[in-house]
């Protein structure tokens, strides 16, 4: 998997605690602390995982069956919850689903 730089502001009390992560021995980076922090942030909101695949799905980055993985639902789950989304097309017939299962 490939990484890409990111920039953001943060205010200065977060940007202070930020740059004390490395010496408080749990991290070796500020970086290695924010990745397991969203990932962990993800894992505990199906909200936002939710959230995130349909926003991906209707920008046209991922499948169904891949957003359906990012949201941890079934494909079938996923197909309904993208229908049930106002202004969000599912692309992919579901009787074509019903054929492959």
């Amino acid at each position: 998997m490939s990484s890409e730089t990111m920039s953001f502001t943060v205010p200065e009390t977060l940007r202070l605690a930020l740059s004390a992560i490395p010496e408080t021995g749990y991290y070796d980076s500020t970086s290695e602390f924010l990745r397991d922090a969203v990932r962990q942030l993800l894992e505990e909101r199906q909200d936002v995982r939710t959230a995130i695949a349909c926003a991906l799905y209707k920008q046209g980055k991922v499948s169904v069956g891949r957003a359906a993985e990012i949201a941890q639902l079934t494909v079938e789950e996923m197909h309904n919850l993208l229908a049930e989304r106002a202004g969000t097309k599912v692309q992919h017939a579901f009787a074509k689903l019903e054929r492959k299962l």
